[in-house]
């Protein structure tokens, strides 16, 4: 069963160090530009929205191009910050392979 206790061990490391990582997420702040800087939004590496900034210039333009440009500034943001967040776990994870479990 000593190779029970060494997974036990690693699982808790692991565990440590993605609760460290999570605290990490939440101060890494993303930043998005679209529309030629009409459009800028910070995310944490957690996705969690922080700010949004809009050009008064630029709200001057047509409806429908003010929101399609903000709905592709708010995607590109989720998705910056949806693909840093897997990046930085998988480097935590990959580490910590159990055999047999994955």
């Amino acid at each position: 069963m000593a190779g029970l206790g060494k997974m036990l061990k690693q699982m808790g490391k692991m565990q440590r160090r993605v609760e460290e990582l999570q605290t990490e997420l939440e101060k890494h702040e993303i930043e998005v530009t679209t529309g030629g800087g009409a459009v800028a939004i910070r995310i944490n590496g957690q996705g969690k929205f922080l700010s949004m900034t809009l050009d008064p210039e630029f709200l001057k333009e047509d409806g429908k191009f003010v929101q399609e440009t903000v709905l592709a500034a708010v995607q590109e943001a989720a998705e910056k910050a949806k693909t840093y967040n897997e990046s930085e776990m998988q480097k935590v994870t990959a580490a910590f392979q159990v055999p047999g479990m994955m």
